[in-house]
């Protein structure tokens, strides 16, 4: 037995069954590892189970389950020299997207077991409601955040990313959103929607910031300035057609340091987090991630 490999799962997953989490053993025990397999049982419990796995330093921490299992794992290990890799079994693994890892369970654990550690860097974020927060995909701040808050949680667990949808169509329909201004290395903007992005992805395959990269110690924002009911559909559209970056009434920044004042909704990685004001910036080279 070469070393030692640690999964953390989350059940509510939709792939992670108790047959999946055992072929996943099979296959590791089968590479020579011994394995460790750690239940999450609330929200956070997989960033105090990662974080815990520091002092036993094993060869490498499996984030098993969707993109918010993997952020709370991420914030486990964060600045730690523990590596990270992913089983994607969540409703749209955009992570896994985002680094074109496989999706499927024996493809993603031939990655984790060969694939190569490398230091990326993450965005970080501050509230005044609590410690900071990491992610890897991106920040959704106005009308972004306020759909992942109105997300059915029941609906999610059926019909996975079509929730997200929904919702977001739902809050088109019914929101009114406060007027967002947001500080980029020191100048201001305003609008009433905007996604800080850490990687390029979204949502899927879609790209709102799409020269954003997770080697690349810096973050890119897309602020949308216009507020009303026909803005945010056309907006909606843009992104699902690649187009918003050319429309007039969308600012696109390369930032090191974002302040957000105001109390708008914010998500990370597709976890709501709170109410601004906020800070966003860069941690660079802080995650070890297996890809």
């Amino acid at each position: 037995m070469k070393s030692s490999a640690s999964i953390i799962y989350n059940p509510a997953a939709r792939k992670a069954s108790a047959a999946n989490i055992a072929r996943a053993v099979s296959y590791l025990a089968k590479e020579g590892y011994g394995v460790e397999v750690l239940r999450t049982e609330k929200k956070d419990h997989a960033r105090l189970l990662a974080r815990g796995m520091i002092e036993k330093r094993p060869a490498l921490v499996i984030a098993a389950g969707g993109d918010g299992t993997v952020n709370e794992v991420i914030n486990g290990l964060v600045w730690s020299d523990v590596p990270a890799a992913l089983l994607p079994m969540g409703t749209t693994n955009v992570l896994a997207k985002e680094l074109n890892l496989p999706e499927d369970l024996y493809g993603a654990l031939n990655v984790a077991v060969h694939g190569r550690p490398r230091k990326v860097s993450l965005g970080r974020i501050e509230t005044e409601d609590g410690p900071a927060r990491y992610f890897c995909l991106m920040a959704g701040i106005g009308l972004d955040g306020k759909a992942v808050h109105d997300v059915n949680r029941s609906l999610k667990k059926v019909s996975g990313g079509a929730a997200y949808i929904l919702s977001g169509i739902r809050t088109i329909a019914r929101y009114s959103p406060d007027r967002i201004v947001i500080l980029v290395d020191g100048r201001e903007y305003a609008g009433y929607t905007a996604v800080v992005g850490n990687a390029s992805k979204y949502g899927g395959n879609f790209r709102v910031t799409p020269d954003a990269n997770l080697l690349d110690p810096f973050l890119y924002v897309s602020i949308f300035q216009g507020g009303g009911r026909l803005d945010l559909l056309r907006y909606s559209i843009g992104v699902i057609r690649g187009s918003h970056l050319r429309f007039r009434d969308v600012v696109y920044l390369k930032a090191s340091v974002i302040k957000v004042l105001g109390k708008a909704h914010i998500q990370v990685d597709g976890d709501y987090l709170g109410l601004g004001p906020a800070r966003i910036s860069v941690a660079e080279s802080a995650l070890s991630l297996i890809f």
